[in-house]
Formats: structure tokens, sequence, C-alpha cells
């Protein structure tokens, strides 16, 4: 866990085809197809949520204004995915997270304006605290 706070820290801060007949039964030696049940998620995990939203849009608006870490905030989501996404359905909320960011400054900056500029340092402000607070708070 302090481990994984650590590198949010870092991270920020380092600027079935087939159908089945219904009659069909599965034989008694076979295992449920269920999967496992999700363990509940952490307690910094709306947070974590709304990091990974911010990182989303700054990539698509440091993309947009040419800045020269660009490709540094998808790279960053990735280590943040590998280090926190410990089951497949926590990898998709924080996935999902990231491109509900992107998508939301996609559909209102077409150009680098002022207004993208100052979003853009706005969120790297807001993900820089955002990423403080939870080293601190849960980084043990």
């Amino acid at each position: 866990m302090k481990r994984a706070a650590l590198c949010l820290l870092a991270v920020l801060t380092g600027v079935l085809p087939g159908s089945i007949l219904a009659q069909q039964r599965p034989p008694a030696t076979t295992k449920s197809a269920e999967p496992a049940p999700e363990p509940p998620p952490p307690p910094y995990e709306p947070q974590l949520l709304k990091l990974s939203e911010i990182m989303g849009s700054l990539a698509y608006l440091r993309t947009l204004c040419a800045g020269k870490e660009a490709q540094d905030w998808r790279d960053r989501m990735a280590a943040l995915v590998e280090a926190e996404g410990r089951t497949p359905a926590r990898r998709e909320r924080l996935t999902a997270a990231y491109n509900r960011g992107f998508r939301a400054y996609s559909l209102t900056h077409r150009a680098c304006t002022e207004g993208s500029q100052e979003a853009s340092t706005r969120l790297a402000g807001e993900g820089e605290r955002l990423a403080r607070v939870l080293a601190s708070r849960y980084g043990g």
C-alpha cells in the first residue's frame, strides 16, 4: 500500500461465441465458472478514480497543446494501473475514469487556447494535491 501511494506521488510530481443447450448439465466434477467475488475497494478508491480522470484530461489537453510531456500522462496512467489494478474490475474502473477525463475535454476543446492551457495548469495542480493527500494519508 505504501509503495503504491509513493508510486502515485512520484508519477504525478515528476511534472464468447457458441451456444449451450438448456438440457445440458455440466459434469459433477466440473468447478463453477463463476468468478471469485471481488474484494472490497480500498478506502481511497474515490480519490484514485478522480486522479485517473485528471490524468486522462491532462493526456488530452497536453497533446492538444503540444506539451513536451503529452505522452507521459499515458505512461503514468499505465504505471498507476500496474500498481493499483489488482483485479480486472478494478483495472476497468481506473481505465474508464481515465477515458472519461480524456473524452470530457475532447468534447469542448478542439484547439489549444488560453482556456485549454489554464485548464491544464489547474488540473495538474489538482492532481498533484490529490496525489500528496493520498500519499500522506494512505502511504503508511
